[in-house]
């Protein structure tokens, strides 16, 4: 906080749950520093219903941050439903789907030391079968003359979330936001629900030592 010049953090994230380490542990310690005034809010990431509930009986929890689109959307089973009820504001990480939903993602434009080359999604077949499943997307960009990331993010926007869109350049950044102004149609989002059920793309967007660190 000295290094920020901050009084006050105002969203404090915990980006995994600690293995082996009650929530309501972590949570005891975070409502200390809440009413330290260090703090002003609590935020969880990646965790599961169930332990969404706990945290939330020990303190309020403010906000749930978890990898959200229309590649991964296990989300919807249990855990929006239950930020909704909860009062609990969603961010959606990765909203692009980690650049997949541009549909022009391919593994030689991935650096030797980019991850997602070790992510079983962007795998070999793996991306190639996944590119292909991108044609509704690119139809309907197509007819809001849109590019796909911004009917992606749209979406996303469109269950009602916060998004939090990664970018590298200033001109996907310019796209992110024009997105926030693209209006898609029920029957658009209909379309891209039926379009991409959870399942349809191929592999865990982790290994499954990262996987086990989610929805936990």
């Amino acid at each position: 906080m000295k290094r920020l010049g901050i009084e006050q953090i105002g969203l404090y994230y915990v980006h995994r749950a600690e293995a082996g380490r009650p929530i309501e542990e972590t949570m005891g310690v975070l409502a200390e520093l809440v009413q330290a005034g260090k703090i002003a809010r609590i935020g969880l990431s990646e965790v599961s219903a169930d332990t969404l509930r706990r945290a939330h009986h020990v303190h309020p929890v403010a906000a749930l941050q978890s990898e959200y689109s229309l590649t991964t959307r296990d989300m919807e089973a249990d855990v929006l439903p239950t930020c909704r009820e909860l009062g609990i504001a969603f961010v959606a990480y990765s909203p692009l789907g980690r650049g997949l939903l541009s549909g022009a993602l391919d593994r030689d434009s991935l650096a030797d030391n980019d991850f997602r080359r070790n992510a079983p999604r962007f795998g070999a077949g793996s991306l190639e079968a996944n590119n292909a499943r991108l044609d509704t997307l690119r139809a309907i960009a197509d007819q809001r003359e849109a590019t796909p990331s911004q009917v992606a993010l749209a979406w996303v926007l469109a269950k009602g979330v916060f998004a939090i869109p990664g970018t590298k350049r200033l001109s996907y950044l310019e796209q992110n936001i024009a997105a926030a102004s693209l209006n898609l149609s029920a029957d658009d989002i209909a379309t891209l629900d039926s379009a991409y059920a959870s399942g349809t793309f191929t592999g865990e967007r982790y290994t499954a030592e990262g996987m086990k660190g989610v929805n936990v």
